[in-house]
């Protein structure tokens, strides 16, 4: 390939979305009395889209099936799950075969707790995975310089996972990613419960990620610590996207916001106007014909109950909504 030509391929790069993920539903399977089959719904009609060298944040409260998502992308859903919809990695379609062949390879996740660690094994083992005997030495070289970078002393590497501190956890964690060179990667709600110290020093990790050319989604029900390094937030509600917005959106009375439901979550927070709006996210097993938000909407009309409203661009970002145009 010449000069010119890798010039081109990599403008084309940057401007088509490495992962795209395209109107999918997630359904569990299960056996109520008498073994009769029925389906739980978790997520429905979702689409995002991840681009290298940026960060999207896939804002929403905690139980919204946030992480379902990222289980999906990795080919990790339980075996009674059943998933409709595309979705794309680097312009091929991704399949179950192929989110095998490149998970931990290609996308990598950074768990959200220690839980994920086996306790009974050795950091450094954990970080390198399995490798050819002919390339261990190069890995360990490469997890001692990741390490070093992530300010981990050298006696970590021979230590087990309950003996690492909070703020250690979270690097080994970031670090199984880095080492595996992944150009997507998921961290999935990797803040909860950190001081503002170490909240800042792993947001700075991911940052650095996306600085490299990674593509990075971070799953969040944290949307302050998600707009200090995010590019878009996916606005994630009841098992679904309503918006993406751009990250200077977020600023004043939400204005330049463009659902309902998003403006509300940012004029709740305390430093805006601390407001909150009644009622409650639907549960999976209700059956909604219309917008999943119309109960709780202040916006709404008779054909906000007619049908789901289409993804639809508008003034910069992606918005689920009739009423904004």
């Amino acid at each position: 390939m010449g000069k010119q030509a890798e010039i081109i391929a990599e403008e084309k790069n940057k401007t088509e979305a490495l992962l795209k993920v395209e109107d999918i539903s997630l359904y569990f399977i299960q056996y109520a009395s008498g073994l009769r089959q029925t389906e739980l719904k978790v997520i429905s009609n979702l689409s995002i889209e991840a681009y290298r060298g940026e960060i999207l944040a896939v804002v929403g409260s905690s139980g919204s099936g946030k992480s379902l998502l990222a289980h999906a992308i990795l080919g990790i859903l339980p075996s009674n799950a059943k998933l409709d919809g595309k979705m794309e990695y680097n312009g091929q379609k991704l399949t179950q075969e192929k989110k095998e062949e490149i998970r931990g390879k290609e996308i990598a996740i950074i768990p959200q707790t220690i839980t994920y660690l086996d306790p009974l094994m050795r950091i450094s083992n954990q970080v390198i995975g399995c490798v050819e005997e002919k390339n261990e030495g190069l890995m360990k070289k490469l997890q001692r310089d990741i390490f070093q970078r992530y300010d981990l002393k050298p006696d970590v590497e021979k230590m087990f996972p309950h003996e690492l501190s909070g703020g250690m956890t979270r690097r080994v964690l970031v670090s199984t990613a880095v080492i595996s060179s992944a150009k997507l990667i998921i961290a999935d709600e990797p803040t909860p419960g950190l001081d503002e110290k170490t909240l800042n020093e792993t947001l700075s990790y991911f940052k650095d990620m996306a600085n490299k050319g990674c593509a990075v989604i971070l799953i969040t029900h944290d949307i302050e610590a998600a707009l200090k390094i995010s590019n878009k937030i996916a606005v994630f509600y009841a098992g679904t996207v309503l918006e993406v917005a751009n990250v200077e959106d977020f600023k004043n009375d939400g204005e330049n916001l463009r659902h309902p439901y998003t403006k509300a979550l940012w004029n709740a927070l305390p430093q805006n106007k601390f407001q909150i709006i009644n009622g409650q996210q639907p549960m999976p097993d209700e059956v909604i014909d219309g917008c999943i938000f119309y109960e709780r909407c202040s916006k709404k009309n008779d054909l906000c109950s007619k049908g789901i409203p289409q993804f639809k661009k508008v003034n910069g970002g992606v918005v689920r909504c009739n009423n904004v145009s």
